[in-house]
């Protein structure tokens, strides 16, 4: 622990000592230094550094040379590059100085603890300057006698270092201050130069690595001088219209020099310049004329100098200055060409004339206007048709024939020479060969092969098609040597109508055409396509040909693309002629997916996606299917129709069931109450059969045989006997829901019939029709097979009457819809009846009417003969619940002798909203 205390506080006052001031105020000196100090080194070069360490430090601190690290840039130099050469002394060896960074610093490490800075310095590495090279001066005039020159060369390669650079000139007996460039290395200009006087003068570059000089220049600066461009310049015309006359004033002294010029000159809005040749203008001089000229045409004019010897250099060029020559005669006629539209009437043509404009070079001044002569070559004697125009086309009506027109320009010097057109009843000659096109820089070359015939000029036509608007026709003349022409102002991805017609010297030969594009690209859209039919396995496309403006190119083909939903994509070549195309071994009830490409030369297009399902049958599939299914049905229909028709009778009986006939009954014959009007033959019906509704079984019990003569007594015996073989049965028409269980309801007795309750079953009923729209129904009295046993109301009613041996006045029970009583619950369920009265005594005493109801029965009632019946129920009467009882009620009537009326239960059914028996 004291050792290692011990080498800190040795440290310590080691950066004292070498920071520490003296008594004196200064710095101590360190505990050493580098040298050699602050070095420029040339750059790949080798160097080495030496670290002296002074020997105060040595002895104070214990420190030597092993001690000392190199660092460059705080980078710890590879200790393979040191060296001790003593205990003082430290060296590093750099082989290669372009791997050499600044600073360079000297380190010592006291015991291997603390790492101390005892020196650094500061490495510059670069290149010694080269030899300047391509030394040259001009003499620039500033004004008429002011002079200044300036001398520019080439420094060579960069030296990463300060140079300096010098220009120096001298002459042979003296020597000029030397010319420091400012802020450039390559150039410097010197204010006092001295004509005629021979000057040396040479360049000097220098740095910390050496100096270098350039080749020495000799000249005398009148040779070198740059002057003033000619000033003033001005144009003014000729006397002819080819010569505009130049003039200008030179700004050199001729005392200093003499000077020859150089004039140029173009057209203006051209931008290529002509000059007047060079021995025209070698002299000193302030003015020319320019000659060969364009008549009624603008130039721009521009004049430069130099030394008449040759020797200097051309001023730059004057400000240009323009002029126009003088009007002259058109120096050619207007091409001419024609349209005939023979369409208006078949004996006569409408000639549109077109011609084109001279161009200012051969207008040679400002056309006033147009003469058009028409003459008829088929008519020697036909007189001339003379027209003057101002605008460039002119129409005339012309009957069919051989016409010749000639056209002249007019100005304002003269006229041009005559065009002539020659229009000919037909084209009957012959007609340019092999018509062709290819785009050529730009431009559309058309070419053809010429015929055989001796052709004076082509007449080439273009126009630009679209779908739109009409053609409007641009033409060209060429003359008969030319076999190809290009043509300008055409426009790329536009479709072009291009006719060549040949002009001969007596008519003119068909036109030949083609159509052309100057560049094509893919069409702006595809086509839309759809579905004109579509069946089981194939259906039918149809589109419409893309417009040419939308074609971009000549459409090469149609690719048609159609799939199923998860099926592969399969592609059909269409020929670009076809608008129509059918699809085949496509798949029934199937949706499919459809699209079409256009392709030109350049690319293609696909249009939107169309959708289809395919049908599930195929044609006349759903008609073989139908028409059989159809008459199989009729001609089931028809052998039901044929069937039911030869059974009608055992359907008749199974629908509708036959009723027994009432009328037939002998119960007709029995009863005394029947009206006589009724007849009740079978063959004079009052009712058809079927047309009754329901009926009743009715048992009518007479009690002595005082109450009625022996002949009335015969038929109650007769039905005794039948009732008494059909005891026992309790079905048949009008069953009660009010009856009670079958039992027995007459006793035959053959004792006491005076004093026991001798009874007689006769089965009979009574039959109530509804009444025709409000019509009151008849009552009838109808034999009836029912062997529906008696209710337990009649033969209560029977043991009553039987029990009494009064012979007072009977009186009639009505049962019909009554109410239990309260504290009974075995009487039946029916309602009290109105009482009924008669108006006449004779008719009958009344009836007990008894609704019976049920699921499956229809009510009945009894009804009376209108010119018999005297009174009406009041009161609508309501139907007994099923399992009830039916007890009677007894209504009072007017009194009867028992001779008269003899006492009866007379049960029935009453329908609903008919007649109750009176």
């Amino acid at each position: 622990m004291f050792f290692r205390w011990n080498w800190v506080a040795c440290s310590f006052c080691l950066v004292l000592n070498i920071c520490s001031p003296d008594a004196s105020g200064g710095l101590v000196q360190s505990c050493g230094h580098i040298i050699p100090e602050s070095p420029v080194l040339a750059l790949g070069s080798n160097f080495t550094a030496l670290c002296i360490l002074n020997e105060t430090c040595l002895d104070f601190g214990n420190i030597y040379a092993n001690q000392i690290i190199w660092k460059i840039k705080n980078r710890v130099v590879p200790k393979e590059q040191y060296r001790e050469i003593n205990r003082t002394v430290s060296s590093v060896t750099f082989n290669d100085t372009s791997s050499l960074a600044t600073p360079l610093t000297c380190n010592i490490l006291a015991d291997g603890q603390i790492e101390q800075n005892i020196y650094g310095i500061t490495v510059t590495v670069g290149l010694a300057p080269e030899k300047p090279k391509n030394l040259s001066c001009i003499v620039h005039q500033m004004s008429r006698f002011t002079y200044v020159m300036n001398c520019t060369w080439n420094p060579g390669r960069h030296t990463f270092l300060d140079t300096e650079f010098r220009l120096r000139y001298s002459w042979p007996e003296e020597v000029f201050p030397d010319c420091i460039p400012k802020g450039v290395n390559n150039s410097c200009t010197v204010d006092d130069i001295q004509f005629f006087v021979n000057t040396e003068i040479w360049v000097e570059a220098a740095n910390a690595l050496g100096k270098a000089e350039s080749d020495r220049l000799v000249v005398d600066p009148v040779d070198i001088v740059k002057p003033l461009s000619p000033q003033n310049v001005s144009v003014s015309s000729g006397i002819l219209p080819t010569i505009l006359k130049l003039s200008w004033e030179n700004r050199i002294s001729d005392a200093v020099m003499t000077l020859k010029f150089n004039i140029r000159y173009r057209i203006i809005g051209d931008t290529s310049w002509m000059e007047v040749p060079s021995e025209d203008t070698a002299s000193p001089r302030t003015s020319f004329s320019v000659q060969g000229l364009r008549p009624y045409t603008g130039y721009a004019f521009s004049i430069r100098c130099m030394k008449e010897d040759g020797v200097g250099y051309w001023s730059d060029w004057s400000e240009e200055k323009t002029g126009i020559t003088t009007e002259d005669e058109p120096s050619k006629g207007p091409p001419i060409w024609r349209i005939i539209d023979a369409s208006h009437s078949p004996a006569s043509w409408t000639v549109h004339l077109m011609w084109k404009a001279l161009k200012p070079f051969e207008a040679n001044g400002v056309i006033l206007q147009y003469e058009v002569t028409v003459r008829d070559k088929s008519s020697l004697s036909s007189p001339l048709k003379k027209y003057n125009v101002t605008s460039t086309n002119h129409t005339l009506q012309l009957p069919k024939g051989t016409y010749e027109v000639t056209l002249i320009a007019r100005n304002s010097v003269g006229a041009s020479p005559p065009s002539v057109l020659l229009i000919p009843a037909s084209n009957s000659e012959a007609p340019v060969k092999n018509l062709r096109t290819l785009p050529k820089h730009d431009k559309l070359w058309v070419g053809w092969t010429a015929p055989n015939n001796y052709v004076l000029k082509y007449v080439i036509e273009w126009c630009l098609v679209s779908s739109s608007s009409d053609c409007i026709i641009e033409w060209q003349i060429a003359l008969g040597d030319v076999q190809g022409v290009d043509l300008k102002g055409i426009k790329p991805f536009k479709c072009y109508l291009i006719t060549v017609y040949p002009l001969y010297a007596d008519g003119q030969g068909s036109g030949q055409s083609v159509k052309a594009y100057l560049k094509q690209d893919r069409p702006s859209k595809g086509p839309t396509v759809q579905t004109k039919k579509v069946g089981k396995a194939e259906a039918v496309l149809t589109w419409n040909h893309l417009t040419v403006e939308e074609q971009n190119g000549f459409i090469r083909n149609y690719t048609i693309l159609y799939k199923t939903i998860d099926g592969n994509e399969t592609v059909v070549t269409v020929d670009p002629s076809k608008t129509e195309y059918t699809l085949s071994s496509l798949t029934s009830d199937t949706l499919y997916t459809v699209r079409m490409m256009a392709s030109t030369d350049n690319g293609s297009r696909t249009g939107p996606d169309f959708t289809f399902t395919t049908q599930k049958f195929g044609k006349g599939e759903i008609e073989a299917i139908v028409v059989p299914v159809c008459l199989a049905f009729l001609l089931i229909v028809l052998l039901g129709v044929l069937f039911c028709f030869n059974k009608r009778d055992l359907i008749k009986k199974h629908i509708w069931p036959i009723v027994p006939d009432p009328s037939k009954s002998n119960i007709a014959q029995w009863s005394p109450q029947v009206p006589a009007k009724h007849n009740f033959n079978s063959k004079d019906q009052m009712y058809p059969e079927g047309s009754f509704t329901d009926v009743s079984v009715v048992e009518i019990e007479a009690d002595d045989k005082k109450s009625f003569s022996e002949q009335d007594l015969k038929p109650f015996d007769l039905l005794k006997k039948e009732k008494s073989t059909s005891e026992g049965h309790s079905s048949g028409i009008g069953g009660s829901s009010c009856m009670s269980s079958p039992r027995q309801s007459v006793s035959d007795s053959d004792e006491g019939e005076t004093t026991q309750n001798t009874s007689s079953t006769v089965q009979y009923s009574t039959v109530v029709l509804n009444g025709y729209r409000d019509q009151t129904p008849v009552q009838v009295f109808s034999r009836s097979e029912s062997t529906q046993p008696l209710l337990d109301s009649e033969e209560k009613s029977e043991d009553h009457a039987g029990g009494a041996d009064s012979t007072a006045q009977r009186q009639q029970y009505f049962r019909q819809n009554g109410g239990q009583d309260e504290n009974n619950t075995d009487r039946p369920c029916f309602e009290r009846a109105k009482q009924i009265t008669h108006a006449n005594e004779g008719d009958l005493v009344g009836f007990v009417q008894l609704q019976v109801s049920g699921q499956s029965s229809q009510p009945l009632g009894l009804g009376m003969e209108k010119n018999t019946q005297e009174a009406a129920l009041s009161n609508v009467l309501q139907t007994c619940t099923e399992g009830q009882t039916v007890r009677p009620e007894t209504v009072e009537e007017n009194p009867l002798s028992v001779d008269d009326m003899p006492k009866s239960y007379l049960p029935q059914t009453v329908r609903q909203g008919g007649y109750m028996p009176q």
